[in-house]
């Protein structure tokens, strides 16, 4: 794949072709494929914490949940993502083994080197898939989230109180934000070790 990555432009397929045999999962952008980091603590403890009560709530019903290495495709963009986790209901995405494309909600854990790629030019191209109808940013280095919800006259911004709830209308999900934030444990201090 690192031949993928410095080709001027790379066509879809063969994106797909190097990505499946690629040790590092990369994203691609109307040609150009980009290589993905890896995530904090913080950041997996939250993405596994949101993964865990979205599988348990749509455990028996049409809808899947995928976490980090299933790609999203949005056509009108010519990309595909790995979001953190995103929820699908569309029976279309079943018969798809290597990526979904009719996302119903998005959820990115914000990390320093990626919130301002997550909310603003990926979150523009996320827009552009008719079938998403809620996107949630998860901040993972302080208890901070906030869902955008579609609306008929555009996307609106529904910030979650610190003592709030993560409710997605569109899945009929709702928790505490306590519960995306279990286990989590924010900004290690090394003053705070006396050794």
């Amino acid at each position: 794949m690192s031949d993928l990555a410095e080709a001027r432009s790379v066509s879809v397929e063969e994106y797909l072709g190097g990505e499946a045999a690629a040790p590092v999962r990369h994203e691609y952008v109307a040609g150009e494929v980009f290589a993905m980091a890896g995530a904090s603590e913080e950041h997996a403890t939250i993405a596994g914490n949101v993964f865990a009560l979205l599988r348990a709530h749509v455990r028996g019903s049409p809808c899947r949940v995928y976490i980090a290495d299933m790609k999203l495709r949005v056509e009108p963009a010519a990309a595909f993502f790995y979001p953190d986790l995103f929820v699908t209901c569309d029976a279309r995405d079943a018969a798809e083994p290597l990526f979904k494309r009719h996302a119903r909600v998005v959820i990115e854990v914000l990390s320093e080197s990626t919130e301002g790629y997550d909310r603003g030019a990926k979150f523009r191209d996320y827009r552009r898939l008719d079938s998403l109808e809620e996107y949630v940013l998860i901040d993972s280095h302080r208890r901070a989230c906030e869902i955008f919800r579609r609306h008929p006259d555009g996307w609106l911004l529904d910030p979650v109180a610190e003592d709030g709830r993560l409710v997605l209308h569109s899945i009929g999900f709702d928790c505490p934000l306590d519960a995306l934030y279990e286990d989590v444990v924010f900004a290690r201090s090394e003053a705070a070790d006396p050794a």
